[in-house]
């Protein structure tokens, strides 16, 4: 389907009568979250075909949640709930109870799906700065445990990476300075 309507360059948030510039801060991190959603339809393909069903769940959660916060930036009355955050906390220390503490830097890889949650984690960062773009602008409004869940999104895809690779045997590689 297309409307023509962004043919400008512009395009508009839910629930506003402007247009504003698809390079605009909003709609870079917007997008930059869609980047992460999508990304993240891979991963969980990816877990679907590994038969490792509480991966795919878990994306899933994630991934709706990732629409919650792209409504709410984009003038939607949704939010994201302080549980949210304290799920992804309980999920990270449940994670770092199972695997050996960390020591150094990991060199990125394993294998695929690892090597993806890895990326994961990146776009998740990536998301986080571009949403810290939109509050320190002040045109929309950032809510409340949006940072706090993007801050806590990164680690989590970070634990995930390093339990896969501790359960499938992989040792984690350091880089060599």
């Amino acid at each position: 389907m297309f409307t023509k309507l962004g043919d400008d360059g512009k395009t508009t948030l839910f629930h506003c009568d402007q247009r504003l510039s698809k390079s605009s801060v909003i709609a870079e991190a917007l997008g930059t979250l869609d980047e992460l959603n999508s990304f993240l339809g891979i991963c969980r393909a990816k877990a679907n075909v590994d038969k490792n069903s509480e991966l795919a769940e878990q994306v899933l959660l994630i991934q709706n949640d990732l629409f919650v916060i792209q409504a709410s930036l984009g003038g939607a009355d949704k939010n994201i709930g302080a549980e949210r955050v304290e799920r992804l906390e309980a999920e990270i220390n449940k994670i770092e109870k199972e695997i050996p503490p960390i020591k150094n830097f990991v060199i990125s890889g394993g294998n695929e799906i690892i090597a993806k949650l890895d990326y994961a984690r990146t776009l998740a960062r990536k998301a986080e700065r571009r949403v810290v773009s939109v509050q320190d602008e002040g045109k929309v409004v950032v809510q409340k445990n949006t940072l706090s869940y993007l801050n806590r999104l990164s680690s989590f895809f970070f634990a995930l990476s390093r339990q896969n690779a501790y359960k499938s045997g992989i040792s984690e590689e350091s880089p060599k300075y």
